[in-house]
């Protein structure tokens, strides 16, 4: 089950104890326990089908476990990987990013929510972008999109599942930058990643097969 938003912890942002999780009667999720710490960079790692992408959806509260229980800390955003449904919609760059301010509520004041989308575009080197089509964009570049969308929220928590999807050398390097930059605004960030300059820069790495935490190392 989920509890209210507490984390156990001043340094914890989000806590997960025995935690399992089932898709129609199949455990993909198994008595995993992981705390996530403010101010750092953690990177989940492991095969396809080991349980990461639900980890993080349960951490982000979208999914809600078998059994266990999950405390956070604060506001949380998530950066998923299934871009297609927004690029189907006649969206602006802008419109797209804008979303993220109402999901933020009173963190983003309306009268600051221009210079807020252009500040978190800039960040993910989309400066002046704002009036482009969402659906114009290749597949790395929404996904740019999506991650500043998550930014302007300037969330507690910050999940993201594989953003250097589609990414080439040079913006992988910025995302590395820019995660470690959300973590020193102490930020917990969590990144599924298979991405060894990513990994390189985490502060801690979670390995995880068939749904367990098999690795839990941190530098």
């Amino acid at each position: 089950m989920t509890l209210p938003n507490r984390a156990p912890s001043p340094s914890t942002a989000a806590a997960l104890d025995r935690v399992s999780f089932a898709y129609d009667g199949v455990e993909v999720i198994r008595e995993v326990t992981l705390d996530v710490q403010a101010g750092t960079v953690t990177v989940l790692r492991g095969p396809n089908g080991s349980g990461k992408s639900t980890l993080v959806e349960i951490i982000a509260g979208t999914h809600t476990p078998t059994s266990g229980t999950v405390r956070r800390g604060g506001s949380v955003a998530l950066v998923a990987q299934r871009i297609d449904a927004l690029a189907g919609l006649p969206l602006t760059v802008d419109e797209v990013v804008r979303i993220g301010t109402w999901r933020a509520g009173t963190r983003v004041r309306r009268s600051a929510a221009r210079g807020a989308i252009s500040a978190a575009l800039g960040e993910v080197g989309l400066e002046g972008w704002e009036r482009r089509p969402f659906a114009d964009l290749s597949g790395g570049q929404r996904q740019r999109v999506l991650l500043a969308q998550a930014l302007v929220q300037r969330p507690e928590i910050l999940l993201l599942d594989e953003p250097d999807a589609g990414l080439d050398r040079e913006s992988t390097e910025a995302l590395s930058r820019l995660l470690s930059a959300e973590a020193g605004r102490g930020a917990a960030v969590v990144c599924i990643s298979h991405d060894s300059g990513v990994i390189a820069t985490a502060d801690r790495v979670v390995e995880l097969a068939a749904g367990r935490v098999i690795a839990d190392s941190s530098r």
